[in-house]
């Protein structure tokens, strides 16, 4: 594929690296002279000097048959402005990177649908939501890409005496906003209908929005199980640890964050009323030892330096934190953390490639993850005109046993859909499909 890199800089680097290696035609667009000329010299690609946001270098780089931009540069704002400026003059998908958390705030301002953006990656949202998916669920679905990150996907286990316990899923009281996408018994794994019947020890994946997926989980578990608060330490209120503490609900988790620097320390207890916010350096000790870290059940070292958080994680587990978790970004790292005795690590690298060669696809397909068993298949698709699958209503449609639509957004909304929904030209929808009929199924989605 043809991949339009805006900014050559660490991240910009990384990805041009990662992107040659995997064989794509890479171009890359950077202002500063020295940065080209050393991506030149060390990678397989074409590098131009000149503004990304600037239409005349854009057209030079051959924007027009790029089969997807992304703008990693330094600035949120560049970043915006030149993804929106490369899908405009025609690359086929766009991805801009940006820190700041308004532009991913769609309450206030859609910076995505106004700007004609295909996605918004933050690095940091997105660490932070593998390490809370690590707390809540370890096998938890990774779709926080999809949807624009609007749906939360939660997978759980049935339980004895649970009100789903032998009822059939059309009969279970769910929130209208909330779908049973898989159901996995004894290794078998199939999506799931309304007639299908659960068991005991059945898991099953909830799909849909967050606080309305929080309260279906109460179907599959007893009330004891369903009253037990576990508490979460976090080292570091930047951009990571904020995201990890409002990504855990505070009916299930009791939450103490450190952070050092006392303004953010003031920002952060308005943001996050349900967490306790300790100025204090986590760094240190007796710090630890005075805020729970010997009886935590989490402990998560974000303090945005990688030697701060395998240090801290180190003193957590002697206090006794029963499980430790890090952001470490190193590569070189990758071995020690485990020898050390930590239990989860995360790279903001890693975590940012996944969900970019997530989005190098073909066709309808905006972008694909899997299932943990790999069995099912997760589609963001873009319904083209022409489209078979606009012929007729979901119930029409010879999807069932082999593709199952979660949500629909349509004009920014993002909504569950019923039997007798019509997709139409424009529309995006997340599709769970079956791995033995996806090359019949994508056929539906295409002229």
């Amino acid at each position: 594929m043809r991949v339009l890199t805006l900014g050559a800089g660490t991240v910009g680097h990384w990805i041009a690296d990662m992107l040659c290696r995997r064989r794509h035609d890479v171009t890359v667009i950077d202002i500063d002279p020295e940065r080209v000329r050393q991506i030149n010299s060390e990678l397989d690609v074409r590098a131009i000097q000149g503004s990304a946001s600037q239409s005349t270098i854009l057209f030079q780089a051959d924007v027009c048959s790029a089969d997807i931009c992304l703008a990693v540069t330094g600035d949120d704002e560049a970043n915006v402005v030149a993804a929106s400026m490369a899908k405009a003059l025609g690359a086929r998908r766009s991805l801009a990177r940006v820190y700041a958390p308004a532009f991913r705030d769609a309450s206030t301002f859609d910076y995505q649908s106004h700007f004609g953006i295909d996605a918004l990656l933050s690095l940091e949202q997105l660490s932070a939501f593998e390490l809370a998916r690590a707390i809540r669920n370890p096998d938890a679905i990774p779709l926080e890409h999809f949807a624009r990150g609007h749906l939360e996907v939660y997978e759980t286990e049935v339980e004895a005496k649970s009100q789903a316990t032998d009822q059939r899923l059309r009969d279970l009281k769910m929130p209208g906003s909330v779908r049973i996408g898989s159901i996995e018994r004894e290794g078998d794994l199939w999506l799931a209908s309304g007639e299908d019947e659960l068991h005991v020890g059945d898991r099953v994946s909830l799909i849909g929005m967050p606080s309305d997926v929080n309260k279906s989980r109460a179907l599959f578990a007893t009330s004891t199980k369903r009253s037990k608060r576990r508490s979460v330490l976090i080292a570091g209120g930047g951009e990571i640890g904020f995201h990890i503490a409002r990504a855990l609900p505070s009916s299930d988790y009791r939450i103490t964050l450190l952070e050092f620097d006392e303004d953010r320390c003031e920002q952060l207890a308005k943001l996050l009323p349900n967490c306790t916010v300790v100025h204090a350096n986590a760094n240190r000790r007796s710090v630890l030892e005075d805020e729970g870290g010997g009886s935590a059940d989490y402990f998560v070292a974000c303090t945005g330096s990688d030697e701060s958080n395998i240090m801290a994680c180190v003193e957590a587990r002697e206090l006794g934190s029963r499980r430790v978790m890090a952001v470490v970004g190193r590569p070189d790292y990758a071995n020690v953390v485990g020898k050390l005795g930590i239990d989860h690590v995360v790279s903001e690298r890693d975590v940012g490639a996944r969900q970019i060669l997530g989005f190098l696809n073909q066709g309808a397909v905006i972008s694909q993850s899997r299932l943990p068993n790999g069995k099912i298949a997760v589609y963001e698709l873009e319904i083209v005109e022409g489209a078979r699958v606009t012929e007729g209503t979901l119930a029409d449609l010879p999807l069932a046993g082999r593709c199952l639509i979660t949500a629909i957004q349509r004009d920014s909304y993002i909504r569950m859909p019923t039997a007798s929904d019509q997709l139409q030209p424009g529309d995006i929808v997340v599709a769970l499909v079956d791995q033995q009929h996806i090359t019949d199924c994508l056929a539906l989605f295409n002229r």
